[in-house]
Formats: C-alpha cells, sequence, structure tokens
C-alpha cells in the first residue's frame, strides 16, 4: 500500500511552514519576456507617439514623416527596455515593489536616453533633448509597468474564478458515488484492486484540493489523468479504450494545475457513458520546436440506438481551460476544440 501521507494536504505546523520560509522580494510585477507584454508596450508607445506627432504636424504627410522620425527612436528605446527587464528577471523580482518601480523608471530613463542618441548621430536631430528624452523613457517605462500590473490584477479575480468553478467541477458527487460504489464491490472479490481504486481518488482529491501554485509540468498532469481513468476503467471495463501517446521531451512544458484532467473527464462523459459500445480515447503529447501540442480525442457515440440527439455540454470545462492558458502563456497559447469526422478533439499549443 502506498503512504498514507497522500490523504494530508495540509503542512503539519503552520508555525513550522512559517519558520522555513525564505525571505523573498515581491516576486516580478509583470514578465517582460512575455510576446504579449512586447505587443501591447510596441503598441501603447506608437499609438501615444502618433498622437503626440498630431500636435506638430498640420498635414497628413507631415504627419507620417514626423511619426516615422520619432518611432526611429521611440522603438528601439522601448524594445532596449523590454530587453533589459527580461534579462533582468531575475534580479528584479528580488526587490521590494517599490525597488521594481524604481528599477523600470531608471531602465526607461536610459533607453529614452539610447533613442534620443539614435536619432543624435544619424543626423536627424540637430540638437539632443537628453533631459526631455530621459524623463519621456522613464514616463512612458512607469506607465507601461503600472498598466501591466493592473492588468494582472484585474486577472486574480477571473483565475480564482475560475479555480473555484474547476474544483466544484473536478469533485462531481455522481463520479464520488460512482467510484464508492465501485470500491465496495470490489472488496471482497478483488481487494487489492478496490485499495488501488482508493488511493487512485485519493490523490485526485489531494491534488483538487492542494494549492499547487501557478503551474505544474505537464507530466505531472498525465499521471493525475492516468490515475483518473485508471477509475473509470474499473467502472466501464472494455467500453473504455484507452491508448497513450506521449512524447517524454514535451514532459517539461509548464500548465495550470488540474488542466488535462477535466478534458479527459470530458472525453469520458460524452465519449463512453452515453454509448452502449463504449468510445476510444486517445491523449497524445509532441514536441515541435520550440511549441508543445497536447491533444485529447474520443470517438463519438453512434446515433441509432437514440431516439431523441445526444444532449450536449454547456462548454463551461472547455471555456475554463482557455480562460487558464491564456492567463498562463498568454497570446503563446493556443487552444482549439471541435468534431473531426466521428471524432472529437481539443487541441493545445503552448510554448516548451
Amino acid at each position: 500500500m502506498r503512504s498514507p501521507s497522500i490523504l494530508s494536504t495540509t503542512p503539519s505546523s503552520p508555525a513550522a511552514s512559517r519558520s522555513r520560509a525564505p525571505v523573498r522580494g515581491a516576486g516580478m510585477l509583470f514578465d517582460a519576456c512575455q510576446v504579449g507584454v512586447v505587443l501591447r508596450t510596441v503598441i501603447f508607445v506608437e499609438a501615444v507617439v502618433a498622437v503626440a506627432a498630431l500636435f506638430q504636424a498640420p498635414t497628413p504627410g507631415e504627419w507620417v514623416m514626423l511619426l516615422a522620425t520619432v518611432t526611429g527612436g521611440a522603438l528601439p528605446g522601448a524594445l532596449l527596455w523590454l530587453l533589459t527587464a527580461c534579462w533582468l528577471k531575475k534580479p528584479l523580482s528580488r526587490l521590494p515593489r517599490a525597488g521594481q518601480y524604481g528599477a523600470a523608471a531608471l531602465l526607461g530613463a536610459l533607453s529614452g536616453l539610447y533613442g534620443c542618441g539614435l536619432l543624435r548621430l544619424t543626423g536627424v536631430l540637430g540638437s539632443a533633448p537628453w533631459i526631455a528624452s530621459a524623463l519621456a523613457g522613464a514616463m512612458f517605462a512607469s506607465l507601461v509597468m503600472a498598466a501591466l500590473v493592473l492588468r494582472a490584477r484585474g486577472q486574480t479575480p477571473a483565475a480564482t474564478t475560475a479555480r473555484l468553478t474547476e474544483l466544484q467541477s473536478r469533485i462531481r458527487p455522481h463520479f464520488l458515488f460512482n467510484t464508492l460504489n465501485s470500491a465496495i464491490a470490489l472488496v471482497r472479490e478483488e481487494p487489492a484492486k478496490a485499495e488501488a481504486m482508493l488511493e487512485d481518488l485519493s490523490e485526485l482529491f489531494r491534488r483538487a484540493l492542494a494549492d499547487a501554485g501557478e503551474s505544474v509540468t505537464l507530466a505531472d498532469e498525465i499521471a493525475l489523468a492516468e490515475r483518473y481513468l485508471a477509475i473509470e476503467q474499473v467502472r466501464f471495463g472494455d467500453r473504455l479504450r484507452i491508448q497513450w501517446d506521449v512524447d517524454p521531451a514535451a514532459n517539461g512544458a509548464r500548465l495550470p494545475p488540474l488542466l488535462l484532467q477535466p478534458l479527459v473527464e470530458n472525453a469520458v462523459k460524452h465519449g463512453v457513458e452515453p454509448s452502449p459500445d463504449g468510445a476510444k480515447i486517445r491523449i497524445r503529447t509532441e514536441r515541435r520546436g520550440s511549441m508543445v501540442v497536447i491533444e485529447v480525442l474520443n470517438s463519438l457515440p453512434p446515433l441509432r440506438w437514440a431516439d431523441e440527439p445526444l444532449p450536449r455540454g454547456h462548454g463551461i470545462a472547455l471555456d475554463n481551460v482557455r480562460d487558464r492558458l491564456r492567463l498562463l502563456h498568454d497570446v503563446q497559447a493556443q487552444f482549439s476544440a471541435g468534431m473531426d469526422q466521428k471524432t472529437y478533439r481539443v487541441r493545445i499549443a503552448i510554448p516548451i
């Protein structure tokens, strides 16, 4: 029998946990290494430059020329700020909140001087406004950072709501009752199988109720999905046919916790349960360059025996998965779901 410690989700002593916790900074207020952050910053800088140029350009032609001129200094400065903030990500995360704001403003001032220097060296500017450029760079950096921090704070309630919805959907009463009834039926005839089934159930509940943090590895998610399918295999027997096609090179990808299991549960609910012949479920992972592709496929039940069309789900689990992926990977995450001939396919692509 596995260790009973898997039933516990709390530390042995809160005081002891506090004493072991290292002293850290505020954590990185935003991640300049994300593609979404880069795109939003560039668009913001260009929008401000475009509006500011309207005050100096009386005609559209002059506005375009002025916009191109200012962009030649503002855009390289903004990209330098982003690259430096990304490169110094770890040291900046150790600073307190005020220190991070100050460092961002200082880097912005240096980036502004860099942009001004480019325009001066290329002969676009006759005289370089160094002080104004430094102050403009610091102001832009502070505004961009404040906007990104506000966006991160605005995502917190959405992440919490998604987490609560996900927890409620994971601990469904009918799944618990069916599992316990199956275990009871196996206690006398096959006690070892009943014990393994209850251990898998306890691990599912431990993971669902524990605070797993922002992300886990794909390998962890696959292990949890295997436990879930092991329970359902006892219930459905030969009606549930499982095929694993796992690429070890993809196991290090980061996912929000408890993301794969609801997709597998959906495949069982809509593929196996309504069909008297059962269904085939395939879980596939593959690394393609810097991206990892995850697919969950299930064969669709035949309709010839049904008097009415099969009920459709509300899509809550799929919306939850899509939102949580967007929170973790921003625009780099790809998500799609739909029917492909006689198969329902959910496809996820995330950076490794």
